[in-house]
């Protein structure tokens, strides 16, 4: 049996411990990275031999929770673990994304990572670790992996900075950015933050990846302890012959077909080039026909992909004409549908985002109940991409990875302008259905989002918007491209999306095919993008600028009522009768919050006064000098006890009854009469004196309100 070998490095403060050589040792390379008591174990397996018949490296990521790691058992009928939730989703994502761009070149054998956390330590994420863990895995298997790579989480709380914060010091920093990277470049960037600088966006990064630095080392000292000699790849023959005739026939073809400004056409006359150079390439009675077609392909795909690079390296012009920094036009039109809440068309030049906003009450939060999360969540960003988008026929399925990882970061864009819950008490439901994609499309989202809110009456404290940014890169030649399109997403080096406001950024995602990016590049796509943001801002405030002073008339209205904490339960009633008998009444809806904060919600202007009415006198406290309508409860020879407010009874003396000498109580008044008192005193016991004669003529201040429960 191997004996198990372990490396540690410190990042801000907190140890982290990576082991090998226990656990799963038939897996290509296993690893555990622990930090506290949270425990990860990442797995990289791969077959040794290639997949044929592919030209690309099927990888898969899966990052994978157990509830047993945080001391829970499973919620619904089957009682174990089901489809992945939104967060391991997206960390799976997050794996992929800086892995993914570091195989050796032709590197085409099927590898699966798993990431599956065993132990769950509320103050130590397992996100962070299991990136770690992924590259060490990598490293150690003798997979063709070119790291290491490390990642670590960076906040900031009042001025300081943190490295892998714990939950609660999140709460109040301005800065939530995972950053990934290698030795000498960042190669993933992840996060948010409330409006920030591009120059505090850059530290950020900066003092995140000099923290890696340290679990990098230690990860080569674990590979020079037990990893195993990296597997060789043998490039596939190149048919230099094959090639010469492909780039003399089709690179002028190519050229004069990529500078077609629209997508669609654009596409149709690059495939007609290529179907133009595999006809003359590849007789159709050749023996080796079938092959022959497969490198033409690939010889042909790769000659497009250089045609584009060097037009825009060389030629300084891009697929649609633009320059570097030129934004697609736009356009923007809200309140296009009119039962919806708020509504807002984005269209940015063939990327088309329909952005529609729904106001819900308390009853329509989102239940979080994760491993290192529990709540309720009221602002949700979903994202679909229906396959017409792009003009393609394919079976509509439940969101895929894509699409839960755009919503995310939209989601996040968003979230750092919205309106507190003290201020804003409604669940807020955004979702963005693309009518038409040619890149940007989360960015778009965002843009419609911002317009939606508005359009909605959202308060939003600023518009926001964002940017794709990409990158071509040979040597020293380099282009940072605005507003990127989707071929030159695919065929470029780097996406780089930027979602702020005016002040600063909220949102920010990198992902690089290149080894790395450094600090002055990182700098100038932010400056850049910041141009292009404000531009497509003052395109979007031409639309509207500001949010609706009112709500859409279908959208619930809202009133809201503090009331004593103690009063709570006679709101609510025993067994939750009076907040039913309410309900049943009126027809609103009622939130009622644990610091006696009533939220009552309702389409009908009637029916929201009468509920506010109902509720303000179940909880009012008397008042010396008012005057009420209440109910005699109780007769004694001295007076009578009389109800004026729900619980709240006082003291009418048989003095106070009538203005002329009365004998007996029942004279004047009988149990269960309803009688017009004023409040004379209450005393410091809580005792209340009240009197009839000094009520005589009085209009009652407060009427009592009768529900059925």
């Amino acid at each position: 049996m191997s004996k198990a070998q372990s490396v540690s490095a410190d990042i801000g403060g907190k140890k982290i411990i990576i082991e090998t050589g226990k656990l799963a040792k038939q897996a290509t390379g296993s690893v555990t990275v622990r930090s506290g008591d949270t425990i990860v174990l990442v797995t990289a397996v791969a077959n040794t031999t290639p997949k044929e018949g592919i030209d690309f490296m099927p990888l898969t990521v899966d990052y994978v929770e157990k509830t047993f790691a945080a001391g829970k058992i499973p919620g619904g009928f089957f009682k174990r673990e089901g489809r992945p939730s939104e967060k391991e989703t997206l960390t799976s994502r997050f794996i992929d994304r800086p892995i993914r761009p570091l195989f050796t070149e032709h590197y085409c054998n099927e590898t699966q990572v798993i990431a599956t956390v065993l132990s769950a330590d509320p103050e130590h994420d397992p996100d962070v670790l299991a990136m770690i863990g992924a590259s060490t895995a990598l490293m150690i298997s003798g997979i063709p992996f070119l790291g290491p790579i490390a990642g670590c989480r960076i906040g900031r709380v009042q001025g300081q900075w943190i490295l892998n914060p714990t939950s609660e010091q999140m709460i109040d920093s301005d800065i939530d950015v995972i950053v990934a990277g290698s030795k000498d470049a960042v190669v993933m960037v992840e996060g948010g933050s409330n409006e920030v600088s591009e120059q505090e966006m850059i530290e950020a990064i900066t003092r995140a990846h000099e923290a890696i630095q340290p679990i990098l080392q230690a990860q080569e000292e674990l590979v020079r302890l037990v990893g195993k000699t990296r597997w060789e790849v043998i490039p596939p023959p190149v048919d230099t012959d094959l090639v010469e005739k492909v780039n003399s026939m089709g690179k002028m073809l190519i050229k004069e077909a990529i500078k077609i400004p629209e997508k669609l056409k654009r596409y149709e006359a690059l495939s007609k080039v290529k179907t133009e150079v595999i006809t003359a390439l590849v007789p159709a009675d050749a023996e080796d026909a079938d092959e022959r077609k497969e490198k033409v392909k690939s010889i042909y795909e790769n000659l497009k992909s250089q045609v584009m690079r060097n037009m825009i390296l060389d030629d300084k012009v891009r697929i649609d004409g633009r320059d570097f920094e030129s934004i697609r036009p736009i356009s923007c039109e809200v309140g296009l549908l009119p039962r919806t809440h708020g509504s807002a068309l984005f269209t940015r030049g063939e990327t088309q985002g329909l952005v529609v906003v729904t106001l819900g009450t308390e009853d329509d939060v989102q239940t979080i109940d994760n491993l290192m999360e529990e709540g309720t969540k009221n602002f949700m960003l979903h994202y679909n991409f229906p396959p017409f988008s792009v003009g393609e026929v394919k079976f509509l399925r439940s969101p895929g990875r894509r699409e839960i990882g755009h919503g995310a970061l939209a989601e996040r864009a968003v979230r750092k302008v919205m309106p507190s819950e003290q201020d804003f008490p409604y669940t807020v439901r955004i979702v963005s259905e693309i009518l038409e994609s040619n890149g940007s499309s989360s960015m778009a989202s965002v843009c419609g989002a911002s317009l939606s809110l508005m359009d909605a009456g959202v308060p939003i404290l600023h518009p926001v918007a964002g940017i794709a940014m990409g990158l071509i890169k040979e040597g020293e030649r380099v282009a940072v491209l605005s507003d990127i399109l989707g071929d030159e997403d695919h065929l470029g080096d780097m996406d780089f999306k930027v979602c702020g406001t005016e002040k600063g950024i909220t949102a920010i995602q990198m992902d690089i095919k290149i080894q790395g990016l450094s600090k002055e590049l990182l700098a100038k796509a932010l400056e850049q993008a910041r141009r292009g943001r404000l531009h497509i801002i003052s395109k979007m405030n031409e639309a509207i600028a500001v949010p609706r002073k009112e709500l859409s008339l279908y959208a619930p209205r809202l009133e809201s009522i503090k009331i004593p904490k103690e009063k709570i339960k006679d709101v609510i009633g025993p067994q939750g009768k009076v907040i039913k008998g309410i309900v049943e009444l009126t027809g609103v809806k009622i939130d009622i919050n644990d610091d006696g904060l009533v939220n009552i919600f309702s389409n009908n202007p009637a029916a929201l006064a009468q509920a506010k009415e109902i509720v303000t006198y179940i909880t009012a406290r008397p008042e010396e000098g008012k005057v009420y309508l209440g109910k005699v409860v109780k007769i004694m020879e001295f007076g009578a006890f009389v109800e004026i407010l729900p619980g709240t009874d006082g003291l009418v003396h048989i003095s106070q009854l009538d203005p002329q000498r009365v004998n007996q109580v029942t004279d004047i008044v009988k149990e269960g009469d309803e009688v017009v008192v004023k409040v004379l005193e209450i005393g410091k016991d809580g005792k209340i004196r009240l009197s009839r004669k000094d009520a005589l003529g009085l209009t009652p201040d407060i009427k009592p309100v009768r529900i059925r429960v």
